[in-house]
Formats: structure tokens, sequence, C-alpha cells
């Protein structure tokens, strides 16, 4: 029977990105809005994100030809292409196979956009007390999506991996959100489940989740996840590690 899945799938959030220095700067302040003046799909990463990537890449590159990843799927927000890019510049691939798919950008905020809590609460309680009463895996704001949404077109993105990268090795780059709706639906968790994996703690900036292929999971065989947060590749190359929430995590 041939393979539907990956031999490897890597999911990778992005390096560190200006948008999540200015973040952490505005919740000091105790600001309303987070000082950003790019589009949130045209962030770009900070000094230690670049440095962050790169040693990403390197660890990818240390890796047997064998076992590095051969095709890079891509968010196209410009912190996940720039991640990519820093990858794949260290010989992080064994083949050049790069694609950017928009079905793995960020979360869409709509009106929350660039709001901390204490500007949400400010200037939108009625969405502040939906979100309580709903849930984030159910709220979407005005102009914007729920966990269900993404879920919704990671669904589509996972069939496509299954139809045409069968005994690939896959490396994904995107988003917090997009990483832990990746992991919602290769393990077929629960709502609860996954709330309670991202409550332990924010993914680390250019952290490795990573599934192989296991014949043993169900009929056909499936992916079984063996790392999650992984972060040391930054480590063994002395980048620092950073877990800083994105821009908008107070819609998130």
């Amino acid at each position: 029977m041939e393979q539907r899945w990956p031999a490897t799938l890597w999911i990778v959030r992005h390096g560190q990105s200006a948008g999540n220095v200015a973040r952490d700067a505005a919740d000091a302040a105790g600001l309303g809005r987070i000082d950003i003046a790019d589009r949130d799909m045209d962030v770009p990463l900070s000094d230690l994100g670049h440095e962050q990537a790169r040693a990403l890449g390197r660890w990818f590159a240390n890796l047997p030809g064998d076992e590095r990843p051969k095709t890079l799927m891509a968010s196209p927000y410009l912190r996940a292409v720039q991640t990519s890019q820093d990858i794949r510049a260290e010989g992080g691939l064994s083949a050049e196979r790069f694609c950017i798919d928009e079905r793995l950008r960020e979360k869409e905020f709509g009106v929350l956009d660039r709001l901390t809590r204490v500007g949400i609460e400010a200037q939108f309680p009625d969405q502040a007390e939906a979100r309580r009463l709903l849930g984030k895996f159910y709220h979407r704001p005005p102009g914007g999506e729920s966990w269900c949404d993404v879920i919704l077109r990671l669904r589509s993105l996972l069939d496509t991996i299954s139809l045409h990268h069968g005994g690939d090795r896959v490396l994904i780059v995107a988003h917090q959100v997009v990483v832990l709706c990746l992991r919602y639906l290769l393990e077929s968790l629960t709502e609860a489940e996954i709330l309670a994996i991202d409550k332990q703690a924010d993914i680390a900036n250019c952290g490795v989740t990573e599934y192989r292929f296991d014949p043993s999971c169900g009929p056909d065989g499936g992916l079984k996840l063996t790392r999650y947060n992984f972060t040391a590749p930054l480590e063994r190359q002395a980048a620092p590690v950073t877990a800083a929430p994105d821009a908008n995590v107070a819609a998130r």
C-alpha cells in the first residue's frame, strides 16, 4: 500500500519578530495598542530572530542528507519567509523545494489587531466578554478568525500533503496557533486537550515539533509525535531561546 504521509514532518514557529519585541514593550508600559508600523504580515524578524533561524538551519544541515527536509512550506508572512530563507541559506534542506502556502498564515484578528488585553477591554468590552463566554477556540472577532477557522484551512493543507508528499520529508514554518492547530488535527485532540497544551507554555521561537511516520498508527499508518517545542538546536548553537507570544497574543 502506498504511504500517504511524509516520512518526517517538522513544524516550526518563526524566529523572534519585531512584533514580539513591540508587544512586550506595550505590555510593560500598560499600553492598549502595540506600536507596529507595518501590517502584521509585513513584520520582519528581529536580529535575534535571524540568529535563531540560522542556528536552526545549521542544526538541520548537520543531519545526514537522507534525513534533512526535502520540501519546505511556509506561511506568506514575512517573519516566516525570512525564517525559511535563513534555514535554506545555512544548508538546512537536502533539496530546493520551497513554496509559500497562504493556508499557513497567522490567525486573523480582525478588529482586535494590534490591541493588548488592556486595549481590548477598553475598546471592545463586548468582544472581551464574548471571548470569555465562548473560549478562544470558538470566538471569532469581527473581521477575524476563530481557532476553528484556522483548523478548517489546515484540514485542506493536510489533504494536499497526504496527496502529494507521501514518503517525503516536509518542513513547515508558520505561527504559534498554526502549530497548535496542526497538533489538534494530526493527533485527533479535543478542544480541552489542545487548550491545555497551549496553557502549559508558549511555543519557543524556532521551536521544533516533529512527527515521524509510524505504520502501526491506524490501518494505513500515520504520523506520530516524537518532539514538541524542541529547542536544543538553538541551545547547541548558543542562540538565545525566546518564547514571547506574538504581537496579537491577547486576541489569540
